[in-house]
């Protein structure tokens, strides 16, 4: 089957790439839709940083060369003999996050994990397997081009609960990518009033406002500070930093009030200076988070479903797999104005 293969720092190579033995507990799913994901374009530009090339990864015992891809959705085409819960021709998406699962979800993933397409095959290619407790059957008013963003948007969703973000409470995004637009999304939904967005990008920062927030503002023009006290004197309640630069760090604890919170969502490529003295001198708590809890993952599903998430609008181009490279990771890398890339494989709805 052809598959896209990451082989090393800009070298993703569309392929002829086996599908691997399906194991007893695993489906193999025909993989209708898959997404571009900031982390697969961190990959790409700077690679490696979660694909596993010394040594086989703990968790799913694979190394690179690897098939990408961990935001994806399709129809069961195959189920093995200890599979229970599916059967072929079952619409779903895949939770790609493989952990030890000795833990309480909330820190189970803290406890170690992998990923099906960044430490492992994954979605970018006809078919994929994947562990069946991976998998969450679609309800039928979500169709499987939408359910290629039930991955992204449950970031999204985690990092909301995270914050324990309250009706009325004022946010803060820093970062218009497509999980700080989901953020915005996700944040609406969960009731804050003002969502207060900073980006470099005037595409991104239309989109934003298309998507729920309040106020845009570009990062260069504007000192943050100044630009929240016209929505919150006092600071927001909740800010996420979802840019992964030191100058959007500091930012965001900068417009957070005394005792407000501020979310780490993105990852940053390399590290930075920063004296924490900054938190010490204002209350401000800081926390992050990785991925999101299985319950998480499925309230997303369910949340999507309803239409109370609707994260479509993030949608900016679909490419052929063929095309990966110059429409998708050259193209994110170049032009701004992309936000989400998804890529057609089978095309099912």
């Amino acid at each position: 089957m052809k598959a896209a293969v990451w082989h090393g720092e800009k070298d993703i190579r569309v392929e002829e790439k086996e599908l691997k033995a399906l194991q007893d507990n695993e489906v193999t799913v025909r993989v209708a839709w898959a997404g571009i994901c900031g982390s697969d374009l961190h990959e790409y530009q700077e690679g490696p940083v979660f694909v596993p090339v010394d040594k086989p990864d703990e968790l799913t015992g694979e190394v690179a060369p690897i098939i990408m891809g961990h935001e994806f959705s399709g129809v069961i085409e195959k189920v093995g003999k200890n599979v229970t819960n599916y059967k072929v021709g079952d619409r779903v998406v895949v939770n790609p996050t493989i952990t030890h699962g000795n833990k309480p979800e909330d820190v189970d993933c803290y406890d170690g994990f992998s990923f099906i397409g960044l430490h492992g095959d994954g979605g970018f290619a006809a078919f994929a397997n994947a562990p069946e407790h991976n998998i969450y059957k679609l309800p039928d008013t979500l169709s499987l081009q939408d359910a290629a963003l039930v991955e992204p948007t449950a970031v999204a969703v985690q990092a909301v609960k995270e914050g324990n973000l309250l009706f009325g409470d004022n946010v803060a995004v820093f970062g218009a990518g497509p999980i700080g637009l989901l953020t915005v999304i996700a944040a609406k939904a969960a009731g804050a009033s003002n969502i207060i967005v900073f980006d470099l990008s005037e595409t991104r920062l239309q989109m934003a406002k298309e998507l729920g927030a309040t106020a845009i503002f570009n990062s260069a023009e504007v000192d943050p500070v100044e630009a929240v006290k016209q929505y919150a004197p006092a600071g927001v309640d909740v800010t996420f930093e979802v840019a992964g630069v030191a100058p959007t760090f500091k930012s965001a604890i900068e417009v957070t009030r005394p005792r407000g919170t501020v979310v780490i969502v993105s990852i940053f490529a390399r590290p930075i200076e920063w004296n924490p003295m900054q938190l010490t001198n204002t209350g401000v708590k800081l926390t992050s988070t990785i991925a999101y809890t299985p319950t998480s993952f499925q309230q997303t599903v369910d949340l999507m479903g309803t239409g109370q998430l609707q994260p479509q609008g993030i949608i900016t181009s679909q490419i052929e797999l063929e095309d990966i490279v110059e429409k998708g990771f050259e193209a994110l890398t170049n032009d701004k104005s992309q936000a989400k890339i998804l890529v057609k494989l089978s095309g099912e709805m």
